[in-house]
C-alpha cells in the first residue's frame, strides 16, 4: 500500500483510505446548481465571521439567486444577484466579515475575456475583508481541483460544483432553458448534472482545517480558526437527508516542496469496490482509472459480482479531453468485458426529453445502499494522484450510523428517477420487485428523458496508443515526462488488466 501522508498530516489510527472520520450535526446530498447556488447564497447571507471559497474555477458574474439585477441601481437592503457584486454588498453590511477566495492558478488570463469579472476583481481588491489568491501549490501539469466553501468554520459544502459559467440547471434539465444563459451573453448553454455535499458541525470545522492549511501553502497569510459559535449558516428551509452521521474525508494530492503525496481517494475507490456485494450506482465526468478500472474486473471476476452501473456523459467537453478520456474509457471497456461475461458493469448515459445529452459533472458512487461518496474526484488518473481532490462519505456499517441506510437509498431513488423520466415512487416500486438497475433502466419508456448504454465505437491505432499511455492523463506528475514508460499507462507491467486487441 503506498506512503500517502506524513505522521504529521494524519490522525493517528486513521486508514490510508481516509484522512479523517468526524461527525457531522446534518448533512445533506445537494442535486444540481439551480438548488446549489440559491441554498449557498442563503448561507452567505447568515455568514458572521469568514467564507471561505476554494474551486477549481470562479466566475464572479454567476448569478446565484433572487436579488437585485445592475439595472435595479443601489440599495442597501435589496441583496445583489451576482456572485461579485453580492459578496461585495455582504462585506459593507457586514464590516468584521473575512472573504478568502483561491482558485487554481491556470486560466487566469481568461479572465481578461470575461468582461465585467475584471471589474468585480478590482472591486474586490479595493474591498476591505475580501482577499482573492490564485493557487499554485502544485507540481508542473497538476491542477487545483478540489470544490469546498466553509462558512464560520462550522458549515461547509464540498462536492463537483464550481461558482462558475455552465454549471447552472435544474433536475428536469429542460430544452433550450432561457435561464440556462452564459453571463452578458445570447448563447444557452446545454443541460448539466451535477453533485455536492452540505455538512454542519464538526465535519465543516474538519473541511476548514483543510482549507486554511491550503491556503497557507498557496502564499496566504495564517488564517486563525474561528470563534465558536452555536449558530451556522446551514440555510433555514433545508431538511437535511442524514442527522448525527459520522462523515469520512479523502483526499488526493501530488507530492509538492515539504508535502507527502497523498492519494486516499484512490485507496477508498478500490476499498469500496471490493466491498460491494449487491450493486454499486455511481455518476462520473470519466471513466479513464486504471486502479478503478482493475478493481472492478477483479470483483466482477469472483463469484456472484454485483450489478455495478455508472452514468457517463456522451463525451468529454474539449477535444483535449477527448483525446485523453473517450478513448480511455472504449479501451478500458474492452479490457473489463474480457472478464465480465454476464455484463454486469454497464455505462449509461443520459438525454432529456428531446434528445439532447445531459453532460454528467457529479461525482458520486452508491454502494449497496451503503456507503453514498460525493466529491471533486473523477475517475480518472489525474484525481488518483495529480490534482488535488476532497472527497466525502458515509459509510452506514460504522459504528452509530446504520440510520444513514434509508437516506442513502432514497438518494439512490431519486437519482435514478430523475435520470429515467420516472417518479420517485414508480422507481421505488420497479427496484422492490426486481433490485436490477439495468432491468429497470433498459425497460424505461424511451420517449422523455432517458438513460442510453455507452456503446463501444472502434478506435484508430492513434487513438489507441494515446488512450493505451495515458499521455494526457497519467497517475502521477512524473509521468508527464516519462511518456512511454512500460511502467505506465492503463496496461502497464504488472497490472490487472489485459490489453485488448
Amino acid at each position: 500500500m503506498t506512503e500517502a501522508t506524513s505522521s504529521a498530516d494524519r490522525d493517528p489510527g486513521e486508514t490510508q483510505s481516509a484522512w479523517r472520520f468526524v461527525r457531522a450535526r446534518r448533512a445533506h446530498v445537494v442535486v444540481d446548481a439551480a438548488a446549489y447556488f440559491t441554498l449557498m447564497q442563503e448561507a452567505m447571507l447568515a455568514a458572521r465571521q469568514r467564507i471561505h471559497m476554494i474551486g477549481w474555477d470562479f466566475d464572479t458574474r454567476v448569478r446565484l439567486g433572487p436579488g437585485r439585477r445592475w439595472w435595479n441601481g443601489p440599495s442597501r437592503r435589496s441583496h445583489p444577484a451576482r456572485l461579485g457584486a453580492f459578496v461585495v454588498w455582504l462585506c459593507r453590511r457586514k464590516p468584521h466579515l473575512q472573504v478568502r477566495v483561491l482558485k487554481w492558478n491556470f486560466g487566469a488570463l481568461k479572465f481578461v475575456f470575461r468582461g465585467s469579472m475584471v471589474l468585480d476583481l478590482v472591486r474586490w481588491y479595493f474591498q476591505r475583508g475580501i482577499v482573492f489568491k490564485f493557487d499554485s501549490a502544485h507540481p508542473l501539469g497538476c491542477s487545483h481541483h478540489q470544490k469546498i466553501v466553509v462558512i464560520d468554520d462550522n458549515f461547509a459544502v464540498c462536492g463537483g460544483i464550481d461558482m462558475t459559467s455552465d454549471r447552472w440547471d435544474t433536475p428536469e434539465h429542460l430544452e433550450d432553458d432561457p435561464r440556462r444563459r452564459r453571463p452578458y451573453g445570447t448563447r444557452l448553454y446545454g443541460p448539466w448534472h451535477d453533485l455536492t455535499m452540505m455538512v454542519e458541525g464538526e465535519a465543516a470545522g474538519a473541511l476548514a482545517e483543510l482549507g486554511r492549511k491550503r491556503w497557507v501553502r498557496a502564499g496566504g497569510s495564517v488564517l486563525e480558526p474561528c470563534a465558536p459559535q452555536q449558530e451556522t449558516a446551514w440555510p433555514d428551509r433545508l431538511q437535511a437527508e442524514f442527522r448525527d452521521v459520522e462523515i469520512g474525508i479523502a483526499r488526493t494530492r501530488a507530492a509538492w516542496r515539504d508535502a507527502d503525496e497523498v492519494r486516499e481517494i484512490e485507496e477508498l475507490f478500490i476499498e469500496h469496490i471490493r466491498r460491494a456485494r449487491r450493486f454499486i450506482y455511481a455518476e462520473s465526468q470519466y471513466f479513464a482509472s486504471r486502479a478503478i478500472a482493475e478493481a472492478i474486473a477483479e470483483r466482477l471476476d469472483q463469484p456472484d459480482p454485483p450489478e455495478i452501473v455508472l452514468i457517463n456523459p456522451e463525451s468529454a467537453a474539449g477535444w483535449l479531453e477527448q483525446a485523453a478520456m473517450d478513448g480511455a474509457r472504449v479501451r478500458l471497456c474492452h479490457a473489463i468485458a474480457d472478464r465480465n461475461p454476464g455484463a454486469r458493469f454497464r455505462i449509461f448515459m443520459p438525454y432529456n426529453a428531446a434528445g439532447t445529452a445531459i453532460y454528467v459533472h457529479s461525482k458520486t458512487m452508491i454502494v449497496d445502499d451503503e456507503i453514498v461518496r460525493v466529491g471533486s474526484a473523477n475517475m480518472n488518473n489525474r484525481s488518483m494522484g495529480l490534482d488535488s481532490e476532497c472527497d466525502l462519505f458515509i459509510d452506514a456499517a460504522r459504528p452509530g450510523n446504520a440510520h444513514a441506510m434509508p437516506a442513502i437509498r432514497r438518494l439512490r431513488i431519486n437519482l435514478l428517477a430523475e435520470h429515467i423520466g420516472l417518479s420517485r415512487e414508480a422507481v421505488a416500486q420497479a427496484l422492490e420487485a426486481n433490485p436490477s438497475m439495468i432491468a429497470l433502466i433498459e425497460a424505461a419508456p424511451r420517449d422523455g428523458k432517458r438513460l442510453e448504454p455507452f456503446v463501444l465505437r472502434p478506435l484508430t491505432e492513434a487513438e489507441k496508443a494515446v488512450a493505451d499511455q495515458a499521455l494526457l492523463d497519467p497517475e502521477r506528475p512524473e509521468e508527464l515526462f516519462e511518456p512511454f514508460s512500460q511502467k505506465r499507462g492503463l496496461f502497464r507491467r504488472g497490472g490487472f488488466l489485459r490489453r485488448p486487441k
